[in-house]
């Protein structure tokens, strides 16, 4: 299955942690690896370590690409990378990270074949993977958490004693690379906009996403009207479905605050919503993707009970940072674009929300047209808060709208050109903070990504926790 690549070159494209993760891997099976990155540094670290290495410019002189017999790409190369582009106008195979290590599952070559459960979707991923890894934790099964989550998926299959179950979560840029991907079951929670600039449009992400409905069971989220349409053309032997209510037969829902299963059974109740962390619809959605997940592999309900009791959220998802003055504190720096964004204002009555950064191609009138209800004023920061107060002003006139960053800060009388990002957070905290009252929830919930200010949603919600627990009380209600 993988006999073609001993003895040969492979051009492992992408020094982060995927890249690392092939090099063990390929070595095993005889292979060759030679890294290329677009950075100076990371080629320097491969070639410490005894490693081949080429720069993209070398590779796009003619023939070059002619000694490898596979190139395995990273999932943030985009397809219209120039190597990738030739690779494929040469006759090279390309895959992704996620495709070689599906074949070095199914060559055996770290013992038996694992059963992978794929949980893909644009938001909810994160944490519909951890709740799965700890039913399959309360059920006593061998299991890990894996893929997009952190560990990669080769990392986890070398492990000793190795998992009988992967808890897979993939992105659209590991499904697009990932053609051969059959999961024992997979799940797409729900598909909004996101990475458009990447994939081209709405349409070739939504099919990316589709990847993940090939196996022998797929499971859709029927709330999600684009995440519903997948089902009619999944390629999965059996697909079932899971939706905030009632459930038919053939899904999994809500009845009288208990999750119900009528899909794997005739009608069994899994939990109670009260038990779910995070707290909210989207957790809720979450809980019921992964307890479609498990059941369609035979776990208990009583094992679907337990584990959805013992999870509790990760940080930066909706997590809970602190109450002062009677106004709680959100930090929901993972919703990164509109779509989470809605989830987490929704959940709660009074939002001030902060919010801002990079939209990536997402729109965000429809968020604002559904939530200005809930706003009790916006806190905007980053590339695209210009964008954010456009929309807030043609939908939402009513709600208080300062921007940060921008240079413009005329409505609060302020001018703030401010440029580190700890005291930009700061700012948009106090600014949210003198918004609040008594019953209010200052949320981060930014719906964007963070790369224009922060190294990544992480670095953004501790900033938030950290200017959050310096405040003082005075600092409630007081608009500046």
């Amino acid at each position: 299955m993988l006999e073609f690549l001993r003895g040969r070159d492979v051009l492992v494209a992408g020094w982060g942690v995927s890249g690392r993760s092939l090099i063990e891997p390929l070595q095993d099976i005889g292979a060759r690896p030679v890294v290329t990155d677009g950075g100076g540094k990371a080629l320097a670290e491969a070639a410490e370590l005894g490693l081949g290495t080429a720069t993209t410019d070398d590779l796009l002189e003619p023939d070059a690409l002619q000694r490898f017999a596979l190139v395995i790409t990273s999932p943030g190369w985009r397809p219209d990378s120039p190597v990738l582009v030739s690779a494929v106008t040469e006759g090279i195979p390309v895959w992704g990270d996620v495709e070689f290590a599906w074949w070095v599952d199914q060559a055996r070559i770290y013992g038996p074949v694992r059963k992978w459960l794929v949980i893909t979707g644009t938001n909810g991923k994160t944490t519909t993977t951890q709740m799965t890894h700890a039913i399959l934790r309360a059920a006593g099964i061998p299991s890990v958490a894996c893929g997009n989550i952190g560990l990669p998926i080769l990392d986890a299959l070398r492990r000793n004693p190795g998992p009988q179950i992967l808890a897979v979560e993939l992105s659209s840029f590991q499904l697009h690379w990932a053609p051969s991907v059959r999961p024992e079951a997979g799940v797409v929670l729900n598909v909004a906009e996101d990475h458009l600039d990447w994939h081209g449009g709405l349409d070739a992400y939504a099919a990316a996403k589709a990847r993940a409905l090939t196996g022998r069971v797929g499971v859709v989220g029927l709330d999600d009207a684009v995440a519903a349409a997948l089902a009619r053309k999944s390629k999965a032997r059996r697909t079932v479905g899971f939706r905030i209510g009632v459930p038919a037969d053939g899904e999994l829902g809500v009845v009288d605050g208990k999750l119900l299963d009528r899909a794997f059974t005739k009608a069994a109740i899994l939990a109670e919503v009260g038990d779910i962390s995070p707290q909210g619809p989207a957790g809720v959605a979450d809980a019921l993707a992964a307890a479609a997940l498990t059941r369609s592999i035979d776990v208990a309900p009583q094992f679907v009970k337990e584990g959805l009791q013992e999870h509790k959220v990760g940080p930066h998802r909706a997590a809970f940072v602190r109450e002062l003055s009677g106004v709680q504190f959100v930090d929901d720096s993972k919703a990164t674009n509109p779509h989470a964004a809605r989830s987490s204002i929704l959940a709660h009555p009074s939002v001030i929300w902060v919010a801002g950064g990079q939209l990536k191609g997402a729109g965000v009138e429809d968020l604002i047209e559904e939530c200005r209800e809930h706003l009790v004023a916006a806190v905007l920061f980053g590339q695209d808060a210009p964008v954010i107060a456009t929309a807030l002003a043609r939908h939402a006139p009513d709600v208080p709208v300062v921007e940060l960053n921008s240079g413009d800060d005329a409505r609060m009388g302020d001018p703030f050109t401010e440029i580190e990002p700890e005291a930009v957070m700061a700012r948009a905290v106090r600014v949210a903070a003198g918004f609040a009252h008594r019953g209010d929830t200052v949320l981060l919930a930014p719906a964007a990504a963070s790369l224009d200010m922060f190294a990544d949603y992480t670095h953004r919600g501790r900033s938030f926790a950290a200017a959050v627990q310096a405040l003082d009380e005075k600092d409630i209600g007081r608009t500046e």
